[in-house]
């Protein structure tokens, strides 16, 4: 599920993964660090507008250990992957970055953990690449390795939907 900030790829995100639980619940991976208070509205927003059941993990820095802790106790239940930019922000850090340590390491055991999910994954990512040309290299490194994951995770995944203005358009498989 990818879109620009706002778009929407959010709640068509939960209403999927709603559809694909039907009355069991479905695990959610938050991504998000608390502590700025913009973010810390969002992510009570997120919460309130998700089931109650729905166990939620905070998926820390090893998101492949979080992934398969979730196949270990629920193998069959859906999973919702809120912030997969978040998350590589947070594997990139401050300074620049191996992109090809971070791709072939932690990026590449993550998407082999979604992968040995048995039940459906939803990813959430911010698409990057439709913007301006960051200034400042950290910011152009970081828009480039998010375009790289997007393209590994779309290769791999069975549908593919894009968010735009709230309208949600399937750009790989078929949508539900």
């Amino acid at each position: 599920m990818l879109g620009g900030t706002r778009s929407g790829k959010s709640r068509f995100a939960l209403e999927l993964t709603r559809s694909l639980a039907g009355d069991r619940p479905a695990w959610f991976i938050a991504t998000a660090w608390p502590g700025d208070p913009e973010l810390d509205q969002r992510i009570a927003r997120h919460r309130r507008d998700r089931p109650a059941e729905w166990p939620t993990v905070d998926a820390g820095a090893d998101l492949a250990a979080t992934l398969a802790g979730i196949t270990r106790d629920a193998p069959d239940a859906p999973v919702l992957l809120e912030g997969l930019t978040l998350w590589l922000s947070a594997l990139a850090g401050d300074e620049p970055a191996d992109i090809d340590a971070l791709l072939d390491g932690p990026v590449a055991a993550a998407l082999a953990a979604i992968d040995r999910h048995p039940g459906p994954v939803v990813v959430v990512s911010d698409e990057m690449g439709l913007g301006m040309v960051p200034m400042d290299p950290l910011g152009r490194a970081f828009r480039d390795l998010a375009g790289l994951v997007h393209q590994r995770c779309a290769a791999a995944a069975d549908e593919v939907h894009v968010v735009i203005a709230g309208l949600p358009m399937t750009i790989k498989g078929e949508r539900r």
